[in-house]
C-alpha cells in the first residue's frame, strides 16, 4: 500500500530517527508526524497528510505503533484521492 521505500522508525548512530520515520508527539494528544530533522534542541515533525511543521522536544516523542502508522498513511492516501495538495 505504501509506495515509499523508507525504513520507518529506524534510528541512526546518534539516536535520531531516519528522515520520514513516523513518530508520535505525546505532548500534543499523540499527534502522529513524519520526522523531518533536528532543529537545535528540538525535532521537527510534519503531519503525514501535509501541513505545517512543528517542533517538539525529543523526550515527548515515541515511535508510532504499526496501527498508528497505518492510520496516518491511510489518511494521507484519502487526502490525495480527494485531490488535496500534500
Amino acid at each position: 500500500m505504501c509506495s515509499e521505500n523508507v525504513r520507518l522508525n529506524a534510528l541512526d548512530a546518534a539516536g535520531t530517527p531516519a528522515p520520514g520515520a513516523l513518530l508520535v508527539d505525546t505532548s500534543r494528544n499523540n499527534r502522529v508526524g513524519e520526522f523531518r530533522g533536528v532543529a537545535g534542541l528540538y525535532w521537527s515533525l510534519r503531519p503525514v497528510g501535509g501541513g505545517r511543521e512543528w517542533e517538539v522536544e525529543p523526550r515527548h516523542v515515541r515511535p508510532a505503533l504499526p496501527i498508528e502508522q497505518l492510520r496516518a498513511r491511510t489518511a494521507r492516501a484519502n487526502a490525495r484521492s480527494r485531490g488535496e495538495v500534500l
